[in-house]
């Protein structure tokens, strides 16, 4: 079994196409999905997607890209929002200093927004990080003193130290089909070090489609890839990258039951 930990079911790309891109993800052996929110006015589409197939659930939050459009979300709305069924997460949130899509200020409230829900709910945050390592560390050490809170580093492609820094500070870290590229090295020697107990796999379908079929759109099934190349980077087997990055999921999100 496999899990796909994070990807956009509801983005254009899958329009008319979800039940054969769920009965391939099926025959891949991907069990559970849980389809991520970057927009709250969204949400409701992106819960009608998981309440309506049995095997996906979904998140709740903004990304730090339209953090500028919803500053009026609050954690207490946050809150209300996420007691509906089939919401397991909080997110995706954290900080984009690469694209600044959104002001600074705006995606550090909408962050800080995030982790007083998780706080509150007790439901793990999925967080996205680019160009603000230190920054996003720094967030995480403060807040972590306000009290644990669970939360993963979705998509990891940022420097070691924010890596071992997010393990130190409880958190798990996920990895996409960027770890299956070529010039991803670096993130391999990564890979290596994170405990067992933390790592998970993931698509960011429709984005980011792993080794052989990057350049074109990625969907849950092609997370067998990414265990795969994550099994031959740490030097075990297949089999037991997918039992280990399932029973992260399972431990992390625990609202999602086990099929």
């Amino acid at each position: 079994m496999l899990v796909d930990s994070h990807c956009h079911l509801d983005f254009p790309d899958f329009e008319g196409e979800l039940d054969e891109i769920l009965a391939r993800a099926r025959e891949a052996g991907v069990a559970r999905m849980v389809t991520v929110s970057t927009r709250i006015r969204e949400f409701d589409r992106i819960h009608a997607i998981a309440t309506s197939h049995e095997p996906v659930y979904c998140s709740l939050g903004t990304h730090p890209h339209n953090a500028a459009e919803e500053t009026d979300v609050t954690a207490e709305h946050l809150v209300r929002m996420a007691e509906r069924p089939k919401v397991v997460a909080l997110g995706e949130s954290g900080l984009d200093f690469h694209y600044d899509h959104s002001p600074r200020d705006d995606q550090r409230k909408s962050f800080r927004t995030h982790i007083e829900a998780a706080h509150r709910t007790g439901l793990p945050l999925i967080i996205h990080t680019r160009s603000a390592d230190e920054e996003t560390a720094d967030i995480l050490a403060e807040e972590m003193e306000k009290g644990a809170f669970k939360a993963l580093l979705h998509c990891f492609s940022s420097g070691r130290d924010l890596a071992l820094k997010g393990v130190e500070l409880g958190l798990y870290v996920s990895f996409s089909g960027i770890l299956t590229f070529k010039k991803s090295e670096e993130l391999r020697e990564i890979a290596k070090e994170i405990p067992a107990d933390r790592l998970l796999v993931e698509t960011d379908a429709p984005f980011l489609a792993p080794t052989p079929h990057r350049g074109k759109r990625n969907e849950p099934a092609f997370v067998r890839q990414t265990a795969h190349v994550l099994a031959e980077t740490r030097g075990v087997g297949l089999e037991e990258i997918a039992a280990q990055t399932s029973a992260n999921f399972f431990r992390l999100f625990d609202r999602v039951p086990p099929p």
